[in-house]
């Protein structure tokens, strides 16, 4: 058996310990200027702030507390490159050495921080954020697919609240890579696939992370894909305060994965209570209309036609007797007015005597065509002083029709006189 001397071992937290006074006792740590760019900035609920800083080759935890922060002008934001002066020390807990910022002022902002204001500006000028381009997410979907790693806290999060508050709903998983060079072209890939698909709303996303790590929802094609897919698409990237270019192009954007599922699919013991509601108020309604059909039923059968029906029939025969006699007034009137007319025909003298008036009659005719032919009779003209002038057998109307030596015969009231023309 062999015995093992302890007493050259000691515990992690010695180690950690010992380190850390090591650290704490070095001047040249104590008060330090860093510059870097800032990542994985979180801003706690009591206001202390957490972020890496880092530069091309390295980086490092930070930790600035609340009563250090609250005192900035400014919020930092990702990207940010910053100057900041702190001390290094470990954080026994996990053994990692970090700086306590106590003071910070900016000093620039990263390529990445650059190149997303410029691509939201481009894309917003295009109109891809404007809000008649959203389009509306179904309240109740039947098909949700989702766009994201098929391995993670995302899909699971997305699938056990889904699984949750609406269980039959069916999902259709659309794996894609959502970190790396190659994250970009598979998420717009993916989401041309489920184009294909009979979906009523699409989720597009991923877990939280740096700037870096969620750079591929930043990348205009990812943008673009969503602007142009015609299904409703909810983006979940990263966490509550993350933002990128794809939560600005989609139809709505939910603070985190969890949350897009709560926006994708309603909660069904909400449902179930609405429902219930409908049924108390539609049950309230009915009743309602009931008791008032009632009254007016009561009414009814209390009113004085129910129970006095004799009374409508003799109002209805006296009416009737009223135009009956009305009628045969109309009538009798009507007949007398006839006896008078025919009264004042045979009254005429066509009747009285027939032969005297017809003789009247035609005698009054014949008056009338003597008097017409003695207004076209010539010789009535003559008696006024006209003459007639005739050459042979035709009559003169002109005397351009007349030259010297013509006989011609004058035709007066009283006779003839032959003439010739010198």
């Amino acid at each position: 058996m062999v015995k093992v001397m302890n007493d050259k071992y000691i515990t992690v937290t010695q180690l950690t310990r010992y380190i850390k006074y090591k650290i704490d006792q070095d001047e040249n740590l104590n008060q330090i200027f860093l510059k870097g760019e800032i990542s994985n900035f979180k801003a706690h609920s009591r206001g202390h702030y957490y972020f890496t800083l880092k530069d091309e080759n390295a980086r490092i935890n930070a930790v600035m507390f609340q009563g250090n922060a609250s005192k900035l002008k400014f919020l930092p934001q990702e990207g940010m490159k910053v100057l900041v002066t702190g001390k290094v020390s470990v954080y026994e807990a996990n053994g990692g050495y970090q700086i306590y910022v106590n003071d910070m002022i900016e000093d620039g902002i990263g390529n990445l921080y650059v190149a997303f204001e410029q691509l939201k500006a481009k894309l917003e000028k295009e109109g891809l954020f404007a809000s008649d381009h959203k389009k509306k997410i179904p309240r109740i979907p039947k098909t949700i697919g989702i766009v994201t790693a098929p391995t993670g806290a995302a899909i699971r999060d997305i699938l056990s609240t889904i699984k949750r508050r609406w269980p039959i709903a069916h999902t259709i998983l659309f794996p894609s890579l959502v970190q790396g060079s190659e994250a970009a072209t598979s998420i717009v890939t993916q989401i041309k696939k489920a184009e294909q698909y009979p979906l009523d709303v699409l989720i597009v996303g991923r877990g939280g992370g740096s700037i870096e790590d969620l750079w591929s929802f930043n990348e205009e094609i990812v943008a673009r894909a969503i602007f142009d897919c015609p299904i409703p698409i909810i983006s979940a990237v990263g966490h509550e305060v993350d933002f990128t270019i794809a939560d600005f192009v989609a139809d709505l954007r939910a603070p985190t994965p969890t949350g897009a599922a709560e926006m994708a699919v309603p909660n069904q013991q909400d449902v179930i209570n609405y429902l219930k509601q409908l049924q108390i108020r539609l049950h309230q309604i009915i009743s309602k209309k009931l008791t008032i059909d009632r009254q007016k039923l009561d009414q009814l059968l209390k009113s004085y036609i129910l129970t006095n029906p004799m009374s409508m029939y003799q109002v209805k025969e006296q009416k009737f007797d009223h135009l009956l006699d009305l009628l045969q007034h109309h009538i009798m009137l009507l007949i007398d007015h006839s006896k008078t007319k025919l009264l004042m025909i045979k009254n005429q003298p066509l009747f009285q005597q027939p032969n005297q008036f017809l003789l009247e009659q035609k005698k009054n005719q014949y008056l009338q065509s003597i008097g017409k032919l003695e207004a076209l009779n010539p010789l009535l003209t003559l008696k006024r002083g006209y003459t007639i002038t005739k050459k042979g057998e035709k009559i003169v109307t002109s005397v351009k029709k007349l030259k010297s030596k013509d006989k011609i015969e004058i035709t007066l009231q009283d006779g003839n006189i032959q003439a010739e023309i010198i």
